[in-house]
């Protein structure tokens, strides 16, 4: 399976009462069906997935296996605390007809915790799994980061086919894909990492930032495969921007906001997540400005 390319992590949209709008999310697919996005990424971090029902995530990827596109690669976020549950939840993935599963790290036990530990749940998962699996690492929510030596281990198996780092790490990405086996795929989550990361091997990215700038992060990734250095090297430096606000600044709240300013759905994030303020508002109307008219006037 090729993984090349730059994915969305799509946010859910709720309702005013705080339900699940599925209609809304089936509005924003349509919409990004149009860009060169290569896929989308179902019930990660960026989807508020540990504000969600189990009940509500099946719901949410028989929305996104329905209407995307044709050629749009599906991922899903089966990780759990428990190795049962997590081939639980890839097996309803694989039945929805996903093309893989995005497992994050264990984080509960935490003194537990090491790379025999990773190796033994992350080989039980493919094992059972019926579609390939992706380690997924994003130590900012987690606590736990996924090291070269754990891919050492796990990286052979034929079902585990790459990763998703969301360390922000360049140095440590470059060390998972020295050590890993060649056929392995290694996405980058960071925004701010994203050029430097394609520089240093990886096939692309799962980003955040790209569900209200799409054809930014699209570009970035078609600049580098053009060796068009000069132009993606500016873009990075506005996407660094971008995806700072939408990260460590204003989070996922902040994200949503841009997403109605573009005309997607965005809505209010789920409690006890708060809605952007004012403040937050008025910052990224202003950056959402001045990148959207630098791209007008290239047109």
């Amino acid at each position: 399976m090729n993984l090349h390319g730059v994915f969305a992590p799509l946010t859910t949209p709720f309702a005013p009462d705080g339900s699940l709008a599925a209609d809304r999310l089936r509005e924003n697919i349509a919409r990004y069906n149009e860009t060169p996005l290569a896929g989308y990424t179902m019930n990660g971090s960026t989807s508020e997935s540990v504000l969600l029902l189990w009940s509500e995530v099946y719901r949410v990827w028989e929305t996104g296996k329905k209407y995307a596109a044709p050629g749009k690669i599906l991922i899903a976020g089966t990780g759990a605390e428990s190795t049962r549950e997590t081939i639980e939840h890839t097996a309803r993935a694989a039945e929805l007809g996903f093309a893989a599963a995005l497992v994050r790290t264990p984080s509960f036990y935490k003194p537990a915790i090491n790379d025999e530990m990773l190796a033994e749940h992350y080989i039980r998962v493919a094992d059972a799994a019926k579609i390939p699996v992706l380690v997924y690492s994003v130590p900012t929510f987690t606590h736990v980061t996924v090291e070269a030596s754990l891919i050492v281990r796990v990286g052979k198996h034929p079902n585990i086919i790459g990763m998703k780092d969301s360390s922000g790490n360049v140095e440590g990405a470059a060390k998972i894909i020295a050590a890993a086996p060649k056929t392995f795929q290694t996405l980058v989550g960071s925004a701010s990492t994203f050029y430097e990361s394609l520089e240093r091997g990886a096939c692309g990215a799962i980003l955040a930032v790209a569900n209200a700038l799409p054809e930014m992060c699209c570009e970035i990734w078609q600049a580098f495969q053009n060796r068009k250095a000069e132009r993606a090297r500016e873009l990075q430096h506005k996407l660094t921007a971008a995806g700072k606000m939408f990260g460590p600044q204003y989070g996922i709240a902040g994200l949503k906001y841009a997403l109605d300013r573009r005309g997607y759905y965005g809505g209010d994030p789920r409690p006890p997540l708060l809605p952007a303020g004012e403040a937050a508002r008025r910052e990224i109307d202003a950056m959402l400005d001045e990148l959207l008219a630098e791209t007008a006037s290239r047109r």
